[in-house]
């Protein structure tokens, strides 16, 4: 995936379109991601001890990483991702648009 948990997003589509946030947790095998503060839900949950009452819970669902671009937070602008080596060998990822790179963890 071009994407990783603590990277910065836009959305690109969808009715969360424009929105930027924070990747939480990604989900490699079916290519998903949750982003902070996008695609919420609420869940009803019902009491599970005598005498407690249910909850209505919020919670971040995930979408699919195609809906997502990452997000300059220096230049204002989402942009595509080329892969760099560093002159010591590493792999790096480089924003096209801005040419700012990040490490590869």
């Amino acid at each position: 995936m071009h994407v990783k948990k603590g990277d910065t997003v836009q959305i690109i589509t969808g009715k969360e379109k424009g929105k930027v946030g924070e990747i939480l947790q990604t989900y490699p095998k079916v290519s998903k991601v949750v982003v902070k503060g996008v695609n919420v839900r609420t869940k009803h949950v019902k009491p599970q001890q005598e005498g407690e009452s249910g909850k209505i819970v919020s919670f971040e669902a995930p979408i699919h990483s195609s809906n997502v671009m990452h997000y300059s937070e220096k230049e204002k602008v989402a942009s595509r991702v080329c892969y760099t080596f560093s002159e010591d060998g590493r792999k790096l990822r480089q924003l096209k648009k801005t040419g700012e790179l990040s490490n590869m963890k």
